[in-house]
This record gives structure tokens, sequence and C-alpha cells, in this order.
């Protein structure tokens, strides 16, 4: 088990250790000269960044809008937030300006941090946030309007110290930056477990995710490991041939385990992953409200590895619940509730109704079956669109699905075909008649060329249901 981020407290004191004991390792790799970054820079820079926020006028318990790419400029601004007693709001430099202005209102910011500097745009309607307070996230809205979450620097600290020990993080450990840092996937799983564990992180240029510099980022951080969402995934999948050559540099380093989190990631896909990184593939669940990561399969070395399911839980406490409140018993579906240090809203005796669909088995590994409020119910019967999206995943020709009501209690489905395949509706529909039952089969199908995503690489739901339903 890593025992180098026992002593964070939050974002302020994070880099302390690593700062004090391995002040020249590198923290950061960056930009498209892939330039290390040292402990020791990088907490100076922090430092800087503080000062800056000080003299910008920003005080205690003010909110800091954060808008920047995977870059050092945000990873500094982040860290000299904290150590001003500034409460951070990372927002996704991709929205539009409206949007971006609307966020930072609903946050109360007193200034904004971009990369050509820091802009003061005055407080918002947001009540101000307390001085335990690190961070406020927006999740990812992909059934419904983002919310804000704020964390506390106790949630931090939790957070990080569970995904370094699920995974056995230490100063051997490096990783490339995928995911963005706006959202807990990326900042906590990828970004602040690594820093306080001592490893290195390598920013990809232009501050974020390109599958044409993967596998080149992969050696050049000499990655032990990386996390993703299925989407990046399965693009990865679609350029594996790029992995054995790297324009004649040799294959990338072997990597302890890869990650995959955010969404379900069918079988087929994780066997070849498997075969393609050769190392294992393990499914994680997390959600903003518990600062990421609420489960996830073991290392081989510490259990078994049930793929179709997410593992157990993860310093937390966790159980399944029917309509009543009762706990299920194992095997019965109900509602996923999560409580413990790194969830929001305090700890204690509070349950978070996680609004997800899953059982649990007797070994407490967790299976997910879907968003309760995405279900469809017909002919009196309840279907999961996760689960009819999974079979039609398996038909040969179809890359992705996307399932959804049809006005009432029909079913429809957005379909992505394979570029190479030539297929028609018919022989989806004959393939989901096979294999479903005939409440589950989509009344209507349709095929197109991409489904719409969340800026984290989620399947977007709202958007599906606005565009084909």
């Amino acid at each position: 088990m890593a025992t180098s981020a026992l002593t964070v407290t939050g974002l302020a004191d994070l880099l302390d250790r690593q700062a004090r004991a391995r002040p020249h390792a590198p923290a950061l790799v960056v930009g498209d000269e892939r330039v290390p970054l040292s402990y020791e820079a990088l907490d100076a820079l922090a430092d800087r960044m503080a000062e800056r926020f000080v003299g910008a006028g920003l005080s205690p318990g003010d909110v800091l809008g954060l808008v920047a790419g995977n870059t050092v400029e945000f990873v500094a601004a982040l860290l000299g937030a904290a150590r001003a007693g500034v409460v951070a709001g990372p927002l996704d430099p991709a929205l539009p300006d409206a949007e971006l202005r609307a966020r930072a209102g609903m946050l109360g910011a007193g200034a904004v941090f971009t990369a050509d500097g820091i802009a003061g745009i005055g407080g918002g309607t947001a009540p101000r946030w307390g001085q335990e307070d690190a961070l406020v996230l927006f999740t990812a809205g992909a059934t419904g309007r983002a919310r804000m979450v704020p964390l506390t620097h106790a949630n931090v600290a939790a957070s990080v110290h569970t995904i370094c020990a699920t995974y056995a993080l230490g100063p051997e450990d490096a990783t490339v930056a995928v995911m963005p840092f706006f959202h807990g996937h990326g900042l906590f799983a990828s970004l602040l477990s690594t820093l306080a564990s001592g490893g290195r992180v390598l920013l990809p240029a232009g501050g974020r995710f390109s599958a044409e510099t993967f596998w080149a980022d992969l050696r050049a951080a000499g990655a032990s490991w990386f996390t993703a969402v299925p989407t990046i995934h399965e693009a990865l999948l679609d350029r594996s041939s790029e992995a054995s050559d790297l324009g004649g540099l040799g294959a990338p380093p072997p990597l302890r385990f890869v990650r995959s989190c955010g969404a379900p990631l069918n079988a087929a896909s994780q066997r070849a992953l498997e075969r393609m990184f050769g190392a294992p593939l393990l499914s994680a669940y997390g959600m903003t409200e518990a600062a990421h990561q609420i489960a996830s399969e073991p290392l081989p070395e510490r259990g078994p590895l049930k793929h179709g399911t997410v593992g157990r839980a993860t310093g937390v406490g966790l159980r399944v619940v029917d309509r009543d409140g009762k706990v299920c018993p194992a095997g019965v579906r109900g509602e996923v509730w999560v409580r413990g240090p790194a969830v929001s809203g305090g700890v204690g005796d509070g349950w978070l109704r996680t609004g997800d669909l899953g059982s649990l088995d007797e070994d407490g590994y967790l299976s997910l079956a879907g968003r309760i409020e995405s279900l469809i119910v017909r002919g009196g019967r309840t279907i999961s669109p996760e689960y009819v999206e999974d079979v039609l995943a398996g038909c040969p020709s179809v890359a992705e699905a996307a399932v959804f009501a049809v006005g009432g209690e029909r079913i429809g489905a957005a379909v992505v075909v394979r570029e190479e395949e030539c297929v028609e509706v018919d022989e989806v529909l004959r393939y989901s008649r096979e294999r479903l039952a005939a409440v589950a089969v989509p009344d209507r199908i349709v095929f197109v060329s991409a489904l719409p995503r969340t800026a984290q690489g989620g399947l977007d739901r709202v958007a599906v249901r606005e565009r084909y339903g």
C-alpha cells in the first residue's frame, strides 16, 4: 500500500511531502518538448500563484473560476488558490462564453483565471463558501443540467488516499493526463493522486488528450498506468497498430494496469485492451459528489477481477437499497447508496443516494445497470437502456448505440456503424431479437455518424433524447 499520500490534509499541502523529500524528482512532464518540471519547481510556482491571487484582491473564502486545459498553469493555479485560502471552481474551457459566464456567476466567482491572466468579474449570486471548502466542481450533466458540488479539503484528502491505496501508487509510477482536470476523473485519479504519491504526470501538448500523440506520450512519460473513459479506450483500439512502432521509437513501456471509468465498457473491448496493453483492465465507478472514486476492481494480486462489474467499494460504505429503503440481498437490484469521508456534504450517518441502479454479489462486487431516471417502462416491465445498448454493441457491425424512450412506451436506438461495415437496419433488428426479450427490442433504429458526448466523454442522454426521441 502506498503511504506517501497519508499525510495530505487537502489541496494546500498536497505537494509538501514530495517537495521536502524528493525536490528534484519530476512532478510534471510538459509541452511539445516533454520537459520535466520538478516538485521543487512546481511548489515554487504554486507559491507565486498564491501571491498573485492575494495581490489581485482575493481573500480566504473567495471563489476563483479556473478556465484552462491540462496545463502547468492550471496545476499551479489550483494549488496556489488553496494556499491562498481561495476556493477553486474549475470550468471547461471549451464551453461557450455565455455558459462560462453563467457558471462563474453560479459559483459566485470574484475573478477568473485563464491563460491570459486574472480577470476580476465581481461576485455572483452564489453563497460564500467556507474556509474548509477546496473546490466546487460541476457535474457532467449527462441526464440533466449540470449541478455544483462543493468539496472540502477533507474530501480531497480522503479521495486521494483511497485512489493511492487502491492502486498502490508511489514514486515509481507515472501516467499520461488523458482526462480533463476540470472534472473529477482527471483531477483526482490522474493529477492529484499521482502528485500526492510522488509520481509524475505527462501533460499532453496543447493541454488536451490526442489519440495521435498518445503512444509517444506514454513512452515519454515512462507510464505505468493511465485512466480514461470507454470512448477514449475505443479510440485507442482503433489506432492499435501505432502501439508497436511509434515511428521507430519502439513499443511503449509495460503497464501495471489500465483503468476505465465513467461509463460501461463492453466485454469484447475490455479483452482487446488487455491484449493490446499486456496489462489488466480495471473497471471503476465514481461520481463528482463522492470526489470521484466509489468502487474499483482490485489489482490482480489483491483479488479476482470480475469483468462486467466495477469491483468493490473503496474508501466508502456502500449498500444497495430497495424502494422501501431496505438493503437488498446479494444479486437483487436496487439503488446504490454511499457514504464516507470523500462524499460531499460531510461525514456521518447520512447516505448519498446516487441515482444509479445496481446489485452486489456475495463477494461485494458491484454490477451497475444504469441510471434510475433513464429506465424505460414498457408493458409493465422496466428496461435498462444500458443493457440494451450493451447487447446492440455486440453486433459485429455496430460500434456503439444509445437507447431512449420514444413517445411513451416505444423504444428507439441511435446506432453508430463501424466504418468498414455495410449493414441494414433489419440486420441490427434481427440481431437484437435473437438476444433480447421481445419487450426490450427497439421499435426504431436510426443510423448516426456519432453520438453526442459530455465534455468528459460520457454519453449525453439529454442530447440523445432531444435529437432522436
